[in-house]
């Protein structure tokens, strides 16, 4: 099996966070991220709220773009973007990330990196949790 890495994404920048996480993932290594709901998202709080419900009400019901309400998958959705999710290498890649609410009991016990990028201490801005019930999740 590859090389797994479990991050802690508690109080870390959303951006920086997710281009460490891509790098890990090119490099062939499966990445778990933990506390996704309290990734930070650095800026003026109504206008990433703004943005976030924008990017949600986009397109038809059926047809899509389908954007995420919930705070892991918001991560992930980011991750993607991040990718060359349209070719088998950046699909590959993707399927390789998970992401979590909370410390799920498999990895309690386990090694969680705490990754070194900047912190959110401090800071103007909003959690993936704050977004996800502004979006209307239930988690």
């Amino acid at each position: 099996m590859n090389n797994m890495k479990v991050y802690d994404g508690e109080n870390k920048v959303l951006g920086r966070l997710a281009t460490l996480v891509v790098k890990d993932l090119l490099e062939g290594e499966d990445v778990r991220v933990v506390n996704a709901e309290k990734v930070f998202i650095v800026g003026d709080k109504d206008n990433i709220l703004a943005k976030y419900r924008q990017n949600r009400e986009r397109g038809k019901q059926r047809k899509g773009p389908f954007y995420p309400r919930r705070p892991e998958r918001i991560f992930k959705r980011t991750v993607r973007g991040m990718l060359p999710y349209q070719q088998p290498r950046g699909r590959k890649a993707f399927k390789r990330l998970r992401a979590y609410i909370g410390v799920p009991k498999e990895f309690e016990e386990s090694e969680i990196v705490v990754p070194d990028v900047k912190s959110a201490t401090g800071k103007k801005g909003v959690t993936l949790a704050e977004v996800s019930s502004y979006l209307g999740a239930k988690f």
